[in-house]
């Protein structure tokens, strides 16, 4: 059922389970990235685009120290996110229109990206550059690309395929794709956005055989006014 229906249809469904999928960020990589932000605050208020059921308060309450607010379009996920954080705000909208206006120091978001095609990213990250404060910071942790000869290259491989397959044939179409996003392309449309771009990897999730990261925390900067 959720595979046919829609987006927000489709998680509305999965939401009283989310938490207990591999779908949800893991507490290690939250932690990862909360460790990484830590040189760089403490924020004031905060921001987690396309929140869920809010596993990304994790990372804003450790590093914020005013209001923190969870915005997704899934009215089940911000019903499971407000019964785990009541201490937090929720708001439900589409991410590609937030209702703030340069509210924010940080934002974050996790494992939302392959929610959107690419064409649809500019959107997403010039409503980011809105809500955002001048000096604020959109962070988000971006996978390194899998090798050929992994298993997972050719598992999300497949997935992919089947997924374009399912939205050719079927509507409404669920957009969900796991090899849109790779980091050259999320940097230049980041940049493209008006954002200062840099990355620190994630050590603590572990190395590639090739001694490379598996992770890298984007961390993108909107510029302050200069003096």
């Amino acid at each position: 059922m959720q595979a046919l229906s829609s987006v927000e249809g489709g998680y509305d469904l999965l939401a009283p389970k989310f938490d207990h999928t591999p779908f949800r960020t893991p507490d290690g990589v939250l932690d990862a990235t909360a460790e990484a932000l830590r040189p760089l605050g403490p924020f004031g208020p905060g921001l987690d685009v396309c929140c869920g059921t809010g596993a990304g308060m994790r990372v804003l309450k450790s590093q914020c120290q005013e209001r923190i607010i969870g915005v997704d379009f899934s009215t089940g996920m911000l019903a499971q996110a407000r019964r785990a954080h009541p201490d937090a705000d929720w708001v439900r909208a589409d991410v590609r229109a937030l209702p703030f206006a340069e509210a924010f120091d940080l934002a974050v978001s996790f494992g939302a990206l392959g929610h959107f095609l690419p064409a649809q990213r500019p959107t997403l990250f010039a409503g980011v550059w809105r809500v955002l404060r001048p000096g604020g910071v959109f962070a988000f942790p971006i996978g390194a690309p899998q090798p050929i000869t992994s298993g997972w290259y050719w598992a999300l491989l497949g997935f992919d395929l089947g997924m374009r397959v399912r939205n050719a044939l079927w509507r409404p179409p669920f957009v969900m794709y796991y090899r849109t996003c790779p980091l050259q392309a999320v940097r230049n449309d980041l940049t493209a956005s008006g954002f200062t771009v840099t990355t620190v990897p994630l050590t603590a999730l572990g190395r590639r055989e090739n001694g490379s990261p598996r992770y890298r925390l984007v961390l993108a900067r909107k510029p302050a006014p200069r003096d």
